[in-house]
């Protein structure tokens, strides 16, 4: 029997899980999405196909699988006003949001309840993300499956055993677009001053590195490796590179991500608070 899947929140992030969940083979009739108004839930149905509901217990009810999608600030509320259905119920709980301990979300919802905590990030939004997910001592080897199907309909998965290791993550890929968007900046900026129109250099900057992903993903090389294949001596990559390693390039991104985890942690200690 297929599984029952409900989500909590009707936002980017559920949507672009849901339409990736239906590309690769799940059945629109076993999905629901719920918001507290049907404004947010008709396109979704519309677009989608699925169920929908202003009512988060109904949903619950008949759920084998329960997606934690509203923002951090919110969660413990809306955790604690379905209580009483997820007891009933004890349906697998999976949390897409940001920073909430499992253990803080556990207690929110009555406690004793199979629970993953997915680290996603926003090329989930069209189907190239990245997820770290942590499981709970609650959470079985199917419904471990389950949940990696679930993100894996929008991009990679990666379990981590420690659920400290999710600031880890939120440092190598939950942050990290925001990092190439960076470059991306600063690329376009540097192609400018060298002649080259602004978009030109913006699409250049943008599709090199697609290209270079694909090359690293699809090869059994380490990047250090890939790296030295496109240096001729003495060329002008070699020149680039050399720079950049000069410039501090490691440093600055061990010291910046440091600072996301770090981050990462002190914001999941003031949301358990709350």
């Amino acid at each position: 029997m297929a599984s029952k899947v409900t989500f909590i929140g009707a936002g980017n992030m559920a949507g672009a899980i849901i339409g990736g969940m239906i590309e690769s083979g799940f059945a629109p009739q076993d999905i629901t999405a719920t918001a507290p108004s049907d404004d947010f839930l008709a396109p979704l149905r519309e677009r989608l196909g699925i169920r929908t509901d202003t009512d988060n217990d109904a949903a619950v009810a008949q759920s084998d699988v329960v997606v934690l999608a509203v923002k951090p600030q919110i969660m413990r509320e809306v955790c604690e006003k379905m209580r009483d259905a997820v007891q009933a119920r004890r349906p697998l709980i999976v949390s897409v949001a940001a920073g909430l301990p499992a253990e803080t979300l556990e207690h929110w919802l009555g406690g004793d309840l199979p629970l993953v905590r997915c680290m996603p990030n926003t090329p989930a939004l069209v189907g190239a993300g990245a997820a770290g997910l942590y499981a709970n001592a609650k959470v079985d080897e199917a419904q471990r499956r389950l949940a990696t199907e679930l993100m894996e309909a929008v991009g990679l998965v990666e379990w981590v055993e420690e659920e400290a290791l999710l600031d880890a993550v939120t440092a190598v890929s939950g942050s990290a677009p925001a990092y190439f968007f960076l470059m991306f900046e600063a690329m376009e900026e540097a192609g400018v001053k060298l002649g080259l129109p602004a978009d030109t250099a913006r699409r250049l900057a943008m599709q090199t590195a697609l290209g270079a992903a694909k090359m690293a993903l699809a090869s059994d090389k380490p990047p250090a490796e890939l790296k030295r294949n496109v240096m001729s001596p003495g060329g002008t990559t070699e020149r680039a590179i050399s720079h950049l390693e000069d410039a501090g390039l490691r440093r600055i991104m061990e010291e910046a991500m440091t600072a996301c985890a770090d981050r990462a942690g002190e914001m999941a200690e003031e949301l358990g608070k709350r």
